[in-house]
């Protein structure tokens, strides 16, 4: 039991020195991941089409 209240102790030291983000860098960072992720949805989602595409004109000759 004291190792477990010693690992929490040393948790929540080490949380301590973390520097967290402000509001506007939050945002910031947030509104960089969503966009990159919709971004490689759409790419990825296009590239599978057109193989698809490729593929089932391959098959049909």
């Amino acid at each position: 039991m004291g190792k477990i209240k010693q690992f929490l102790h040393d948790v929540m030291s080490e949380m301590r020195k973390t520097s967290w983000p402000k509001s506007k860098e939050l945002t910031k960072y947030t509104v960089v991941v969503v966009s990159t992720v919709i971004f490689m949805a759409i790419f990825f989602v296009l590239v599978d089409l057109g193989v698809s595409k490729l593929f089932r004109w391959y098959l049909d000759l």
